[in-house]
């Protein structure tokens, strides 16, 4: 009987040294790879296929929020739970491991890479958090860490298994030439929630919208934030891609709102507000545009398929700072 192991596969050089390492001692590789609003497996689905490599992704939203609004371990710099958050996924791909029969789960985790989420002892905590003392192997630092059971049952040979640790990636790229890997994906994007705009804006939405939802967060990776009131606020797209990205995320009940007869933004509120909100939008739009300052120009407000036009003068730009998110 064949041995198998699921492999948290993020696409990234480690993940795909990982993979190599594990496959060539004969043990059938599947990748793993979990997506949120916050992160995408879209790297991920595209080296897996160019490998060559069975890949499974799964949508972990709701858990992972459930997670994200209070982590045991806390946040990093920004939003990030990253101990909290590999837990979580490594717990679901135990459940996964189970299911399916494989024998063990890998990762292409280094020691000492990420200083919050994978010192050696942070490695070795996350794994029994996890529930997986013993059945999760980081091949590229096994000999830094405990023997699992894949090594002590002949599985897998610790010999083959390596000892990198720390942020170089100069092994990594040797190893990689050795093994005719010619290419991979350079590192980039990643979790959104290590970024401190975003992060801001996530805050922000958790604090004045409890009932949110999904769209809420993906309207958050776009355009300008400012905060109208407690519980009302304006997205200004900030060129052309951004409208048509605001326009297309819009729904009835919005309102979106528009310059006449010059070049300037799309704005949203979502879920519309009174009329007074939509003469403070209408006044946000003409700040972001190139209508005349200081003088009455007209404004299109649609919602729910209705049309209507709003006079208005451009907010002053000290006025829209202080309601930026």
């Amino acid at each position: 009987m064949s041995t198998k192991a699921i492999l948290l596969f993020s696409g990234g050089l480690d993940s795909i040294l990982a993979s190599r390492i594990i496959a060539d001692q004969g043990i059938e590789v599947t990748g793993l790879t979990f997506e949120t609003p916050f992160f995408s497996a879209a790297r991920a689905k595209a080296t897996a296929l160019r490998l060559g490599i069975p890949h499974v992704i799964m949508n972990i939203t709701q858990a992972h929020l459930d997670m994200l609004h209070a982590p045991r371990h806390g946040y990093g710099k920004n939003m990030n739970p990253c101990i909290d958050c590999h837990t979580l996924m490594l717990k679901i791909a135990g459940q996964l491991m189970e299911e399916t029969g494989a024998n063990f789960l890998f990762t292409g985790e280094v020691v000492g890479q990420r200083p919050m989420s994978q010192g050696k002892q942070t490695l070795i905590m996350i794994a029994k958090n996890a529930g997986l003392s013993g059945r999760l192997l980081r091949p590229l630092s096994a000999k830094l860490l405990p023997e699992t059971e894949p090594e002590l049952t002949g599985k897998v040979d610790r010999n083959r298994l390596l000892d990198f640790q720390g942020r170089g990636r100069k092994r990594q790229i040797e190893l990689a030439n050795s093994l005719g890997i010619a290419s991979w994906p350079s590192p980039a994007g990643g979790c959104l929630l290590t970024d401190p705009i975003f992060s801001k804006r996530l805050r922000d939405l958790f604090a004045h919208a409890p009932q949110y939802r999904i769209r809420d967060i993906e309207l958050l990776k776009t355009g300008r934030h400012l905060r109208l009131r407690d519980n009302i606020k304006a997205i200004v797209g900030r060129n052309s891609s951004e409208n048509d990205l605001i326009e297309g995320m819009a729904e009835p009940e919005d309102a979106l709102i528009r310059v006449n007869d010059f070049p300037g933004p799309t704005v949203l509120v979502p879920y519309g507000g009174d009329a007074e909100t939509r003469s403070l939008a209408g006044r946000i739009c003409l700040r972001y545009s190139d209508a005349p300052r200081n003088q009455e120009i007209f404004v299109t407000c649609l919602q729910n398929g209705i049309s209507s036009s709003l006079k208005s003068i451009a907010l002053p730009p000290e006025a829209s700072a202080g309601m930026m998110i």
